[in-house]
């Protein structure tokens, strides 16, 4: 199931709702993120771009998207995991998986992918997501929001995104 091959140049996914960017200055850090859409060659492409910096508790920029309409879920229980076609500057990025048992806004479900020079194709099994500061295991059949994160350390951000899809 296709959530965003980026053709809509105005972040509108394929399911209808919209990207938008989050830094850690909803916490008081100072790092920019910069989340645009953009022609990789002839390859439609969500850019998210930026410095992350470690001031102030910060650490994280983020292109995040819900995965259903009103804060309402999606079930992704007929699929295996989460699948991108990436390139960037060869640094590890996260995928954050958000469900209604995330209550606070630092609890997410992650995993990490590094993101080469090239495009490159990722297969990200749901069973490789790890709770992050909580225990409740993720359940797939109440997805609300998937984020994909450049965190954790100082770096320069740059990451193109051509899909982003369920995988059976």
């Amino acid at each position: 199931m296709l959530i965003d091959d980026f053709s809509s140049q105005d972040l509108t996914s394929k399911l209808g709702t919209k990207w938008y960017g989050i830094s850690d200055s909803v916490m008081g850090g100072v790092s920019k993120a910069n989340v645009t859409c953009s022609l990789i060659g002839k390859c439609p492409s969500l850019i998210l771009n930026g410095d992350v910096l470690l001031e102030n508790n910060g650490g994280f920029i983020q292109a995040a998207l819900n995965l259903a309409m009103a804060e309402g879920v999606l079930d992704a229980s007929a699929f295996s995991g989460i699948r991108l076609v990436v390139r960037g500057n060869s640094e590890q990025y996260s995928i954050h998986l958000r469900t209604p048992d995330n209550i606070r806004s630092w609890q997410s479900y992650r995993s990490q992918f590094i993101a080469t020079t090239n495009w490159k194709t990722i297969d990200l099994p749901f069973s490789i997501f790890t709770p992050h500061r909580h225990d409740i295991p993720l359940n797939i059949q109440r997805l609300r929001r998937i984020g994909i994160v450049a965190i954790g350390r100082a770096f320069y951000a740059d990451l193109a995104v051509a899909k982003v899809s369920f995988f059976f």
